[in-house]
């Protein structure tokens, strides 16, 4: 399972803890909260750069792709979809009502990289958390990428809450009760922080109002995200988490030993109550439409809204319905909605990628 492939010409570990003001300690402490919380809206922004797509015909399917995620999760909840004033008449009649057009420009769709972070305090308060966009460890251009957080915010009249981290929210995962888990190979990296594990660590608990940081060693330089945690395992609530798993007798690359090296450690791990986890397995989908072994397949990538998780479906029958059932399962009294999102799992990413929650206060 490959992640983003870099694109030409653009410019052991254990579980262990620590403390800092969090979700728990005080009503001015500021703290991401879990995605499966409510939410006032959800943020897309649509993709435009000639120097990542230089296929027309293909930038189409994955604008065209963003329009159904658009339309499809404004029928739970507002939608924001983030685009240059140019795109606007032109978007505007593809669009459901729910979805709302602000005028703020964009390179690439990937809003839960570049799109505003935001955190809340106990007393009210929200706010944007800046992680610093930097294109992945500057593999991809990224001028108006790199002010979409910030420009949001100003529209919005909230504060940004910068310590310093580089990175991308898709990088951690967090359970909004204290505990995060990531990949040390898209954070504790030379192209996006220069500090020591643990240095990093305090920044990702301070930024995210935690307590624990569960790390597990990842893959660098194999795609353009170094590999994050949410194509691979995800929070499905406090104590729980969501794995995709190779398929019994997959290929020994790189990609697979990774995938079971953070198994492993997910199960040895525990949260900040000091619980272990239930962890629920998934596999990769045998039989999918697309073969190519760059193409990501991951059931792990969904999306949680207000009554419903966005999940893709890639044509495996079998497959498909295990995940939706696990779905169903940890997710129980919303709908769980399939889409064919093929085109972000061309490059590399999928609906969690695209998407970013703004919690509803």
């Amino acid at each position: 399972m490959k992640r983003r492939t870099l694109l030409a010409g653009l410019s052991g570990m254990m579980a262990t803890a620590s403390m800092t003001e969090s979700f728990a300690d005080s009503p001015a402490g500021w703290y991401v909260p879990a995605e499966e919380g409510p939410h006032e809206s959800t943020f897309l922004q649509w993709p435009v750069a000639a120097e990542v797509y230089p296929e027309r015909w293909f930038l189409r399917e994955v604008q065209s792709t963003i329009v159904r995620l658009a339309n499809t999760i404004s029928a739970f909840e507002p939608v924001v979809l983030l685009a240059a004033e140019a795109h606007h008449a032109a978007l505007r009649p593809r669009l459901s009502g729910a979805v709302e057009l602000w005028g703020i420009p964009t390179d690439d769709l990937w809003a839960r990289d570049s799109g505003p972070l935001f955190c809340v305090n106990g007393g009210g308060g929200l706010a944007v958390r800046h992680l610093n966009f930097n294109g992945w460890g500057n593999k991809q251009a990224h001028p108006a990428d790199g002010r979409v957080a910030a420009l949001v915010a100003e529209r919005l009249g909230l504060p940004i809450l910068d310590n310093g981290l580089v990175g991308e929210p898709g990088g951690v995962e967090q359970d909004g009760a204290g505990t995060l888990m990531a990949h040390e190979s898209s954070w504790v990296n030379p192209n996006r922080n220069a500090g020591s594990r643990a240095e990093i660590e305090r920044l990702l608990l301070e930024a995210y109002g935690a307590i624990r940081m569960i790390w597990a060693p990842g893959l660098r330089g194999q795609d353009i995200t170094d590999y994050h945690i949410d194509a691979l395992a995800r929070f499905a609530g406090p104590g729980k988490i969501l794995i995709q798993m190779p398929v019994a007798g997959g290929a020994g690359d790189d990609w697979v030993a990774t995938a079971h090296e953070t198994r492993r450690i997910l199960g040895q791990a525990t949260d900040s109550r000091g619980a272990p986890f239930e962890i629920v397995e998934i596999h990769d989908p045998v039989a999918p439409r697309v073969t190519d072994p760059d193409f990501l397949a991951s059931y792990a990538n969904y999306y949680v809204c207000n009554g419903a998780v966005i999940a893709a479906e890639f044509g495996d029958v079998e497959a498909d319905a295990a995940a939706l059932v696990a779905l169903s399962t940890l997710y129980p009294g919303r709908e769980v909605i399939p889409l064919n999102v093929d085109a972000l799992g061309w490059v590399g990413g999928g609906i969690h990628c695209a998407t970013q929650q703004q919690p509803a206060l």
